[in-house]
């Protein structure tokens, strides 16, 4: 296991998590955001959990390899997902907003499977 890999894991952990701990609080930036893009609120708690579970996944793959590769999965096609629904509300500035998110996910599933 590189020290990249643990680095930028570590980093999209925390990230995820941050972002999940974001959407269960109420935070106004996002749920404000969310209200933008049409995601009905009634989706935070489920968005919240997904962003939670990749967090902690991607951690869990420290451990256990295969578990960090699905979570790393995961969080990207949220992520994707994310941009979709930006794109469709046609707030084409906040597509970077996601993006950065989905980054060190992306990193992450690259770096473990080049080992």
């Amino acid at each position: 296991m590189s020290t990249a890999y643990v680095v930028v894991t570590l980093l999209g952990a925390a990230m995820a998590g941050f972002s999940a701990v974001s959407v269960f609080l109420g935070a106004a930036w996002v749920v404000g955001a969310l209200e933008e893009y049409r995601v009905p609120r009634s989706w935070c708690p489920w968005l919240g959990t997904a962003k939670a579970a990749g967090a902690v996944g991607l951690l869990a793959g420290l451990v256990v390899p295969v578990v960090g590769l699905l979570a790393a999965i995961g969080l990207i096609l949220y992520f994707i997902g994310a941009v979709l629904t930006v794109l469709r509300a046609r707030r084409y500035a906040h597509v970077p907003y996601p993006l950065v998110y989905l980054a060190p996910a992306a990193a992450s599933l690259a770096l473990a499977l080049a080992a």
